[in-house]
């Protein structure tokens, strides 16, 4: 398959960007022309949040997808869509302490204490921060290669906290909770098994070979006399 020229993949970036964008326009939308449903506050605040996780979700595709189908000019879209991940998942929370708890520090606190998935989620976001802020190619370079990886590997964490933070918060349809479970389970099984099916390639390359035709020629221990 040829992979696009760097004026194409611009040009895709620049309507990813865009595409990104809708669902929070749309909600903003429909929230401004009351539209939707018996409580426009808590839909809006879920609505970002749901798009928060798809978003994340997304960006743990891209890997699999360069992987399986050789789409190695996915990895230039990545960085965007963790972005975007944050930046939905950072409106879902605002929502949250503007609209539906009006800066009552005090009554936020006692969600997180004791509402597991409001803690969960609090959680997850913690964890989104430094993997935000080290998303640029100076913070890279400035951590190195190594570091930065091992910090953004968390990002597997974040997945399931916030699969997990959607499940506890629906009381009783789990079907989307689940099918999210579902699609991050696959996402992270195929992340092992290539971790796996790599070391193992590894260890057989670093064997000895033997040439053809060489005989195996068995080390006796001598019995002292």
């Amino acid at each position: 398959m040829p992979q696009p020229t760097p004026r194409q993949i611009s040009l895709a970036k620049a309507f990813l960007f865009a595409l990104c964008l809708v669902p929070a326009a749309h909600l903003g939308w429909l929230f401004l022309n009351d539209d939707l449903g018996a409580n426009p506050i808590e839909a809006l605040i879920r609505g970002l949040g749901d798009w928060g996780l798809r978003f994340l979700l997304v960006s743990l595709a891209v890997t699999p997808a360069r992987r399986l189908f050789g789409w190695h000019w996915l990895l230039r879209f990545r960085r965007m869509l963790g972005l975007y991940a944050f930046a939905y998942v950072f409106l879902h929370l605002s929502g949250y302490i503007v609209l539906d708890q009006f800066f009552d520090w005090h009554e936020i606190g006692k969600d997180i204490l004791k509402r597991p998935f409001i803690t969960v989620g609090m959680m997850a976001f913690l964890l989104l921060l430094p993997l935000a802020a080290t998303s640029t190619n100076a913070m890279i370079r400035r951590l190195g290669g190594k570091q930065w990886q091992a910090l953004h590997r968390f990002v597997y964490a974040i997945g399931g906290l916030g699969v997990l933070h959607f499940w506890w918060m629906v009381k009783l349809d789990i079907r989307e909770p689940a099918l999210y479970t579902l699609i991050l389970a696959l996402l992270l099984g195929l992340r092992l098994w290539w971790r796996f099916k790599d070391r193992a390639v590894k260890r057989q390359a670093a064997l000895p070979t033997l040439k053809p035709g060489a005989k195996i020629i068995p080390i006796v221990a001598r019995k002292g006399r």
